[in-house]
């Protein structure tokens, strides 16, 4: 088996992109999976076009995409994508759209099919703050989950696919006036233990994973 794992560089005026220096200090293989990675612009225009070199290089049969959620204190895992670009702030190519598909005349929304609550259960389990996130705003992270979403439906070979947004690092934090922060370790640990149970577990035990909100 192979797995893809994006992160996304750095946007807001900051200088590191913690999802992205987490994709760097992945394992090259967890168990029997081979894991690639890959780096995402923060880009409305061009990041699925780059997320979509990827896959059809890598050929997974896992697609987590990672990106930062500064205010936020635990690991999340999304649920769903929406249809939407709706931005706060400009992206990295100076663009910020309003009110906006991100794939015009696409489903109003996609679903992760990565088993998002037994994951949670296992980051808990390690230790790690975790929880199920119900909205991956608005901004290129709900983007690139929705056309990840997108791109996996179209796939002839099934391929499953998620989003983890993980809060700031701690040197982030202290500029941003405390704000929410975990370790680079924690954060690395986290995204192996979501990938180890994701090639473990089918979409289809969702009624016998507990009720985790």
């Amino acid at each position: 088996m192979k797995a893809l794992v994006t992160g996304f560089d750095a946007f807001g005026g900051e200088t590191v992109n913690p999802s992205a220096t987490a994709i760097g200090r992945l394992r090259k293989r967890i168990g029997g999976m081979a894991i690639h990675t890959a780096e995402l612009p923060t880009s409305y225009a061009k990041s699925a076009k780059v997320l979509r070199t990827a896959i059809e290089k890598a050929r997974p049969d896992i697609v987590l995409c990672i990106g930062q959620a500064g205010g936020r204190s635990e690991l999340c895992l999304e649920r769903v994508a929406i249809n939407i670009q709706d931005a706060r702030i400009r992206d990295n190519d100076g663009k910020q759209p309003i009110d906006r598909p991100v794939v015009p005349d696409g489903a109003a929304a996609h679903f992760a099919t990565l088993p998002i609550k037994a994951c949670v259960a296992a980051l808990r389990k390690a230790g790690l703050p975790a929880a199920v996130s119900n909205t991956a705003g608005t901004f290129v992270c709900n983007h690139i989950f929705y056309a990840l979403m997108d791109i996996a439906a179209g796939q002839p070979i099934p391929m499953r696919g998620g989003f983890l947004h993980i809060p700031y690092l701690p040197e982030q934090a202290a500029r941003q006036g405390g704000a929410p922060s975990m370790s680079l370790d924690d954060i690395v640990r986290g995204i192996e233990i979501i990938l180890e149970v994701s090639t473990t577990r089918s979409t289809d035990l969702r009624t016998a994973e507990g009720r985790i909100s």
